[in-house]
């Protein structure tokens, strides 16, 4: 029987987006285009999910590029993969705002041995969405940016959430990061019956960027949402 760790690389390495995209979407996929990705992520998950427990489930929006789309490991960029996690990549450096709340928040809960014994983080959509500029250069994009890309993508996060959840994953009750993001999430939730209850979170990013003087509130809302008591 494999891992619940074993599980995820599996997942994870056969991703793959076909489908067509609205004009000026494209999908990157950061364990075909960089093979220490790879690598970096299997440390990952079998230092951390060597197991077959089940888990609860923090659902983001989509990877950036500096965060998962360059590590492989949602909310994590190579700082934080070295400092929290003891896994080095080599290859690239990145500093992404929103690993820098999770973090935080994952050493107030009591490091991340304990969190990921506990938690499984990951996207409807695991790849990521960038945008073409007037520039013609290329930025981060949401999932639901644009209706046309939603609608494009819907079929794939459905699928993608249904494979997750068979990973072990508790469907009694889901976080969800994002309150726009939620609206979406809920929408897929209708449609496809995935979860029974939804609990909404504000996302790393806007803690970080907007409310970063109250931070120490949000990471405490964090942990009151996960039942956590010291």
């Amino acid at each position: 029987m494999l891992s619940f760790g074993q599980q995820v690389i599996d997942f994870n390495t056969k991703l793959e987006y076909s489908e067509n995209l609205p004009e000026g979407f494209a999908i990157l996929n950061p364990y075909h285009d960089n093979p220490e990705t790879l690598k970096v992520m299997q440390a990952f998950y079998d230092k951390f999910y060597s197991d077959s427990n089940s888990r609860k489930f923090i659902i983001g929006i989509n990877p950036s590029r500096h965060g998962a789309g360059v590590t492989g490991i949602p909310f994590t960029d190579t700082k934080r993969l070295k400092s929290s996690c003891d896994i080095e990549m080599q290859s690239a450096h990145t500093h992404e705002i929103s690993s820098v709340f999770m973090y935080d928040m994952i050493a107030a809960f009591g490091g991340v041995n304990l969190f990921y014994q506990n938690f499984y983080i990951n996207s409807p959509f695991p790849l990521a969405i960038v945008r073409q500029t007037k520039n013609k250069g290329w930025i981060n994009a949401n999932y639901y940016d644009d209706p046309k890309l939603f609608e494009a993508v819907k079929p794939f996060m459905i699928k993608s959430l249904k494979a997750q959840i068979k990973l072990n994953l508790e469907t009694n009750q889901v976080y969800i990061l994002g309150k726009k993001n939620a609206v979406f999430i809920n929408r897929l939730n209708k449609e496809a019956k995935l979860f029974d209850k939804a609990i909404v979170l504000e996302h790393p990013r806007y803690i970080q960027q907007y409310k970063s003087k109250e931070k120490l509130f949000y990471i405490e809302k964090y942990l009151n949402a996960f039942n956590y008591e010291e």
